[in-house]
C-alpha cells in the first residue's frame, strides 16, 4: 500500500531563510531542531533531485560550521546560500505539509 503525502506549495518567487528552514523542519525526523545530512537527503529526494547523497553532503559540509554533523540554528543561512547558489533550488518548488 502506498503512502500519500499532501503538501502546500509555497509562494512563487524569491522565499526566505525562515521558509526554507519551516520546508526543512518537516523532514527533523527526531525532532531536535537540527538538520542531518539523512534528513536533508530525504528532502532533497522530495523534490527530485538526483545525486541527493552527494549533494546533501556537499551541501552540510558547506553549512556545518561547528562539524557537529547538523545543520543547527545560525548555520540554516549558510545551508540556504549553498542550496540557493549550487542546487539552484527554484523556491517554487519547495513545500510545506498542511
Amino acid at each position: 500500500m502506498a503512502f500519500m503525502r499532501y503538501y502546500r506549495a509555497l509562494p512563487e518567487g524569491e522565499t526566505t531563510v525562515e521558509e526554507f528552514r519551516a520546508w526543512l523542519s518537516q523532514f527533523d525526523a527526531d525532532g531536535d531542531g537540527r538538520i542531518s545530512r539523512e534528513e536533508l537527503e530525504r528532502a532533497l529526494r522530495s523534490i527530485n533531485l538526483w545525486f541527493v547523497w552527494w549533494k546533501a553532503r556537499e551541501a552540510v559540509r558547506a553549512a556545518d560550521a561547528n562539524r557537529n554533523g547538523a545543520v543547527d540554528g545560525d548555520e540554516m543561512g549558510r545551508l540556504y546560500a549553498f542550496a540557493h547558489k549550487h542546487l539552484h533550488l527554484k523556491m517554487s518548488q519547495l513545500e510545506l505539509e498542511e
